[in-house]
């Protein structure tokens, strides 16, 4: 029977818990310290700890990202950082240096390895190479067909596994490698400060007219010409499955618990499906219509089924479509009272129609037509941050369901 894991993004231990909650098999996630995500909420040694424990409460597993190019410098915080690290079960450590490699290796002997797609691992000798220094599974780079997957599959130890991503941002770079942020704003991207650049508008100066500038464009609005769409593979699950993929990942460690629910839900209903029945599985365009309430550039297959072309890039803006917003999260419910505590995340406000969502489930509608604050006091808005609400509900509703309402 094939085995997908669905790997998901936990920038902190709230997304972490969304992620596991949602339907995620394992969460991917860094700590304060050489991570490729610095500007992430991140995890501290004690949150770590507590994420791990959650994860594994829940049967699913964790993976720390150390995926930095470490520098000499990096060395000696890096082993005291590790040795740290040692009374956390981690399941596995993302990994793209040779030398952190080796110094996991030395520190924690029994670690699983996981090769980062920083790492640009594009054929199956260079993965029979890191194989042979104890790699389980590869992060294949995002440059890679079906084809070239397919064939890679066929050419590796049969207890090597294959990940990839499936969904979420994309560089215009070849997977990581630009040096765009370093350069104009000294935000190195190979050490997870990258204040992607690749979204800014550009125009055209030639050599001899300096001074003179031409937008790259055809009509007002401006040019992204190394703006990137988002890549999303929701509709073809069958071929990422026949392909050797066994890990589905998703990018975002810096998007919200709301984008990671929604996300991983969509994904979820998608590879249940499929496994449940893979010669009569019809993709259902809910499940799509769904992924797009979160807050996405237009979609791309990107490298999966040929070298994309100028149909794969936005040249007219690099805004997110936001056509959602998350309002709030739900703490508590009293059955009797069908009164739900949330915390609030955006503006709701008495009248609005807002959808509430949960692991596992299809949302409802509703009318918002009675919110009072903590003390049970009748408001006509709540427009205050993470304050606390009271919300009458029309079906029941858990601690960890979410609240939306259209823009």
């Amino acid at each position: 029977m094939i085995k997908i894991e669905l790997l998901a993004p936990a920038g902190d231990f709230e997304k972490l818990m969304t992620a596991i909650n949602y339907g995620a098999d394992a969460v991917y996630f860094g700590g304060e310290l050489f991570s490729l995500r610095a500007g992430a909420g991140n995890f501290s040694l004690e949150d770590m700890a507590k994420g791990v424990a959650y994860a594994h409460s829940k049967n699913k597993k964790a993976y720390l990202a150390l995926n930095i190019f470490a520098h000499n410098e990096d060395i000696s915080t890096l082993t005291a950082y590790l040795t740290s690290l040692k009374p956390i079960p981690i399941d596995a450590f993302i990994v793209s240096d040779p030398g952190i490699v080796m110094l996991i290796k030395s520190i924690l002997p029994n670690a699983e390895l996981h090769l980062s797609t920083q790492a640009n691992m594009t054929n199956y000798m260079t993965a029979n190479f890191w194989y042979n220094q104890g790699i389980k599974r590869i992060v294949i780079a995002r440059e890679l067909t079906f084809k070239e997957i397919y064939e890679l599959k066929n050419e590796i130890p049969e207890d090597m596994d294959i990940e990839a991503f499936v969904q979420g941002a994309m560089c215009i770079s070849y997977s990581g490698r630009c040096l765009l942020s370093n350069f104009m704003v000294e935000r190195d991207a190979n050490r997870g400060a990258c204040a992607h650049p690749c979204r800014w508008k550009y125009s055209l100066v030639e050599e001899k007219r300096p001074g003179e500038y031409f937008p790259i464009e055809e009509d007002d609005r401006g040019t992204y010409i190394l703006n990137s769409r988002d890549l999303c593979m929701l509709e073809y699950i069958p071929e990422l499955v026949t392909s050797g993929i066994t890990s589905f990942k998703i990018e975002g460690r810096m998007k919200s618990a709301f984008y990671v629910a929604t996300v991983v839900g969509a994904y979820r209903k998608a590879i249940d499906s499929y496994l449940d029945n893979p010669e009569n599985y019809i993709f259902k365009e809910e499940w799509m219509i769904e992924l797009k309430k979160v807050s996405h550039r237009e979609f791309t297959t990107g490298f999966y089924f040929n070298k994309p072309t100028n149909k794969d890039q936005n040249y007219q803006t690099s805004a997110y479509t936001r056509e959602y917003s998350f309002i709030g999260v739900v703490k508590s419910y009293d059955e009797i009272s069908k009164i739900a505590v949330v915390e609030q995340r955006n503006k709701m406000s008495i009248g609005d129609e807002i959808e509430v969502f949960g692991p596992y489930t299809d949302f409802f509608t509703q009318k918002l037509d009675m919110l009072e604050n903590e003390n049970g006091e009748s408001m006509q808005s709540a427009p205050h941050a993470q304050q606390i609400v009271r919300i009458k509900m029309i079906k029941p509703v858990k601690e960890g369901f979410l609240l939306r309402k259209s823009k």
